[in-house]
């Protein structure tokens, strides 16, 4: 069509409609199989309800539309685990049967039950599967997962026009290779985000795409860190070769008021929270399609109500829910096993200013079962320490996300929820100065709290929980009037700084030149968390063992009482008279209140995003 003479020619438009989903973590349905109890703020199946109605939607209004997936979709429920012998196809992929997905890319954590495991998953796959910036190392090693692919969709209302052409690639984390441990490093080489990003979005506009969609499993980076590329979405997001952006990894919500970007970015959250919508207008011309525009947004499953209990906005899918209903079942029944026994409640509620009694247990279960093992090695004459850090601590999960175990008998849920992570036991010799440099670095999770002062949040919520070690053997004070000495990037920003103090093993200040073995989990001996600090520490021969099997056998009685379970808890924040700070935590806290010393704290009640809220008088 053209219009009077000298005007522009008109070009056809048309619309697509990009449905994402993102870190998944196997919560494919409504439910908390550590709790045992529905869970209306999760859950695929009521993504899959908002998936129905945004796709009905598209076609009412004569939309294209597609439906990808950005990455750990595998680990993370129990309803994910690997179980040999388990029939048909693994839950993760019968899903996305049946929801239909157009394409999936991978992130780290499903990379967690190694390559062998990943493939069988893949075989049963609806989609393409990507990652574009993982290769074998060797030409006979077969790749479960494409580098790139192509979709091609028609645009309603633009009849005789070629469809539009979607060129997809998918990056992760390069140090995926390191957290998940020497089998995959001796089978896979890594490639940057952003380098990986521009070459393949460059050869895929020369194979004839008109987009580019970057499913993008890295997320925004905390400060200006020498590690950027982990998290590395502004960076790929400002590449001129690609037309839209799925983030993750970092469980953040995005489009939101704190980031801007050019072109249409969008981070569906966690766990089925959120279900992720771009559209990008479109124009046809002598080039072919193009963009003309473009927006992202976001349709959560649940809201918080006043009280801090999740309000589901939709409803489960039913025919999701019926096809999941074996899987579903079969999970329930393995994690309602017997285990064991507990005469204590364990939970992680105080776990950043008070004793953790669950983290406790699997300190000791670590080192019970490295004992023997370390018998008749050089190693055996070292003290045994053993380190620990939360697995579930609220953040970016949500104000429900905590460990919260009666006492009384336990099942295998109660285990799983202990060591909510598939990572192997390692152990490693280190010295008193790289011990000390440790446990500076974990306590960077916290604020700088000003003398005298009141009201400052207690954690810095930047920084992720699951980095905060506590190695049990030692005592020792935290000192919070001092800055950080680490940034969450591992670098030394303040060189004079020391946070912690008075530490000690058996009542003697720890030298620097003293050296102890230690146990502790794969992914922070591999490197996770940027505890650069450990790169030159000893690891120490170890036959694989999972932790969630040694705390297993640790409550079953099958391994020994170990002496660090009657060691005193090895930390305290250093008094300040007349300071306090905020410590921001689950509303199943309040049950568990006069566990803590008498005016230690006083409750504020409830914060944002359903979180509640204790002062507590430092």
């Amino acid at each position: 069509m053209t219009g009077g003479a000298g005007a522009p020619e008109t070009r056809p438009a048309g619309v697509l409609r990009v449905l994402a989903t993102t870190d998944l973590h196997c919560n494919l349905l409504s439910h908390d199989y550590y709790a045992d109890r529905p869970d209306p703020a999760i859950g695929l199946s009521r993504v899959a309800s908002l998936i129905r109605r945004a796709r009905a939607e598209a076609a009412e209004q004569g939309a294209a539309c597609i439906l990808v997936d950005n990455g750990d979709g595998l680990q993370g429920s129990p309803l994910g685990d690997i179980v040999p012998g388990a029939p048909g196809p693994h839950p993760l992929a019968r899903a996305f049967q049946v929801l239909e997905y157009d394409a999936a890319g991978l992130g780290n954590h499903d990379f967690d039950f190694g390559l062998a495991a990943l493939a069988g998953v893949l075989r049963d796959m609806p989609c393409p599967v990507l990652c574009s910036n993982l290769t074998a190392v060797q030409a006979e090693i077969d790749l479960p997962f494409a580098n790139t692919a192509v979709l091609e969709r028609q645009i309603p209302g633009c009849p005789g026009l070629p469809p539009v052409r979607i060129g997809l690639l998918s990056v992760l984390p390069p140090q995926t290779l390191i957290w998940c441990g020497r089998a995959l490093e001796v089978q896979l080489a890594a490639t940057g985000i952003v380098e990986t990003a521009e070459g393949e979005a460059r050869r895929l506009r020369e194979q004839g795409c008109d987009l580019v969609l970057a499913l993008a499993h890295t997320g925004i980076a905390a400060g200006t860190g020498a590690d950027s590329s982990e998290n590395a979405l502004e960076q790929l997001a400002a590449l001129p070769g690609i037309d839209a952006v799925v983030g993750g990894h970092t469980h953040l919500t995005l489009p939101g008021p704190e980031h801007a970007f050019a072109k249409p970015v969008v981070m569906p959250g966690a766990h089925g929270s959120h279900l992720g919508v771009i559209s990008l207008e479109l124009e046809y011309g002598d080039a072919g399609w193009r963009p003309a525009g473009g927006s992202a947004s976001l349709r959560p499953v649940a809201q918080t109500g006043r009280s801090g209990a999740a309000v589901p906005l939709t409803e489960e899918e039913p025919s999701f829910t019926r096809a999941l209903a074996a899987d579903h079942a079969r999970t329930l029944e393995r994690m309602r096993q017997p285990a064991g026994y507990s005469p204590v409640a364990m939970h992680s509620y105080f776990t950043f200013f008070a004793p953790d009694r669950g983290l406790a247990l699997v300190a000791s279960a670590q080192a019970a079962a490295v004992r023997p093992l370390l018998r008749g090695t050089a190693a055996e004459a070292l003290p045994l320490l053993s380190a620990a850090a939360p697995c579930k601590f609220g953040g970016r999960s949500g104000p429900h996300y905590y460990t919260d175990i009666a006492a009384g008998e336990l099942c295998a849920r109660n285990i799983a929820d202990l060591q909510v992570f598939p990572n192997e036991l390692r152990v490693v010799a280190v010295t008193g100065a790289q011990l000390r440099e440790w446990l500076e670095m974990s306590a960077g999770l916290f604020n700088r709290i000003a003398p005298g002062s009141r009201g400052t949040l207690l954690a810095d919520p930047q920084r992720a929980g699951h980095h905060f070690d506590v190695i049990f053997g030692l005592t020792y004070q935290i000192c919070l009037s001092q800055p950080p000495r680490y940034s969450a990037s591992g670098e030394c920003i303040n060189p004079s700084a020391q946070r912690i103090l008075d530490l000690s093993w058996n009542g003697r200040s720890v030298a620097p030149e003293q050296r102890f073995a230690v146990a502790a989990n794969s992914y922070r001996v591999s490197g996770g968390g940027s505890f650069r600090m450990l790169h030159a520490a000893e690891e120490l021969p170890l036959a694989p063992m999972r932790i969630r099997q040694a705390v297993r056998d640790y409550i079953a009685g099958q391994l020994p009482a170990d002496p660090l379970a009657e060691a005193p808890y090895p930390w305290q924040l250093a008094p300040m008279p007349g300071t306090s700070a905020v410590a921001v935590t689950g509303p199943g806290a309040a049950a568990h209140l006069d566990e803590l010393p008498a005016g230690l704290a006083e409750p504020r009640g409830f914060g944002s995003g359903g979180f509640w809220e204790i002062e507590l008088n430092l």
